[in-house]
């Protein structure tokens, strides 16, 4: 079974959200997937997602509101067959934890090598709207791919 882990900084916005859209997808189309997200830090570990990612997910029939944060772990490296970071740094920091073969998110669904922006960034909940759309295209891009063999 394929083991995907969805990584960003705090594990409280984006991996959530990835989290979130690939459970929905695996769910949907019945695909024995194993799902998990973590943070390259532990700033917000044990808590629930944040409240605009929670109700940007829910727009779309998505509850993240049982996950909570937890930073990534030793285990991690050898635990998951696919290791999924929201952006560069994210994945430069995983790559010094020790993981390799880190698949960039924006590398998916024509984004070319972009970034999935942190939402604190953008004025509002308009941002959380936008960085779920660029992570539901990009993770049912990444999913497919997955499924049919070719990562």
């Amino acid at each position: 079974m394929d083991r995907i882990l969805f990584v960003c900084l705090g594990n409280i916005c984006r991996s959530p959200l990835a989290h979130g859209v690939a459970e929905h997808i695996a769910q949907t189309n019945k695909l024995e997937l194993d799902i998990d997200s973590a943070g390259t830090s532990d700033w917000h570990k044990g808590e629930a997602p944040c409240d605009n990612s929670i109700k940007v997910a829910q727009r779309y029939a998505i509850d993240i509101s049982k996950q909570y944060s937890r930073p990534i772990s030793k285990e991690d490296i050898h635990s998951f067959t696919h290791v999924v970071a929201m952006d560069r740094q994210n994945k430069a920091d995983m790559e010094a934890f020790g993981f390799s073969n880190i698949h960039l998110l924006g590398d998916y669904a024509n984004f070319k090598g972009e970034d999935v922006p942190d939402p604190y960034f953008f004025n509002g909940f308009e941002g959380f709207e936008k960085v779920y759309q660029m992570i539901s295209l990009c993770v049912e891009d990444f999913i497919e791919k997955v499924k049919n063999g070719s990562l």
